[in-house]
């Protein structure tokens, strides 16, 4: 079995893969100061709890945004599973063309979604992914990562407009009944959410003119069926999609059981 972890700013998703099937998957938050020790209990008790056997885990791969973690996670690999995990980064087989100015740069949630998007769904293909930031990735018709944008995220745009506006109370992330509130809460939730709304699908209709194709639009993260419900532009939404590409990138580097 293959453990998928993708550490994002604000969460760690954890996902099981037997074959190219996910058997379970968890999301806890991201503490950068976790140890190894801190790491490997949290996955043996996910793993525990969803019955699954530790020892049955045969190969490890991790995608992070999160330089100060990868040392705990590198040891917690070794430590607890007895395996050398495989992290995605320069010199790792992927499959696409980077076409940045400097390929170093991009992300590795960003890369691990450009290729679980393209072999999954083909392309042209625009890949929309609300975690802490917002970001766009535009994949061409033969596999080649075009670039893309990157977006203040709901959450850190919604703790913002907190800090920084004293009256202003802390809300929930809904969709408003109407797009005119008739109260500081709904006029607040109305603002987060059809502004984020009008955000996708204003990038998008942007890209798509610059990619002068159609292309297909994926969501994912942890907003994307929130926001997804009432974009214009948005085709699919699959949450999974970066654990899916850390298999896939497993799978064209290493094979396992």
């Amino acid at each position: 079995m293959l453990l998928a972890i993708d550490v994002g700013n604000t969460n760690i998703m954890f996902g099981i893969f037997t074959g190219e099937k996910v058997k379970a998957c968890w999301r806890v938050a991201t503490h950068r100061e976790q140890t190894e020790d801190e790491l490997g209990m949290v996955i043996k008790n996910l793993l525990q709890h969803g019955g699954i056997d530790w020892q049955e885990v045969s190969a490890i791969a991790i995608s992070s945004v999160v330089p100060p973690l990868m040392y705990s996670l590198e040891k917690m690999a070794c430590k607890y599973f007895s395996l050398e995990p495989l992290v995605v980064g320069p010199g790792i087989k992927t499959g696409l063309n980077i076409m940045m100015d400097n390929p170093r740069e991009v992300g590795a949630d960003r890369i691990v979604n450009a290729v679980a998007g393209y072999t999954l769904y083909g392309g042209p293909l625009i890949i929309v992914d609300f975690g802490t930031a917002t970001t766009f990735c535009a994949v061409s018709a033969q596999g080649e990562y075009l670039g893309g944008a990157i977006a203040p995220g709901i959450g850190i745009s919604m703790e913002a407009l907190f800090e920084k506006a004293s009256k202003l109370p802390r809300v929930e992330m809904v969709k408003p009944r109407r797009v005119i509130g008739k109260d500081t809460i709904s006029s607040i939730q109305s603002g987060i959410f059809y502004g984020f709304v009008g955000q996708v699908d204003g990038i998008v209709k942007r890209m798509s003119r610059e990619l002068a194709v159609t292309p297909k639009v994926i969501a994912t993260g942890g907003f994307a069926s929130l926001i997804a419900r009432e974009s214009e532009s948005i085709d699919e939404i699959n949450p999974l999609l970066t654990l899916e590409g850390l298999r896939i990138i497993y799978q064209r580097n290493r094979q396992y059981p």
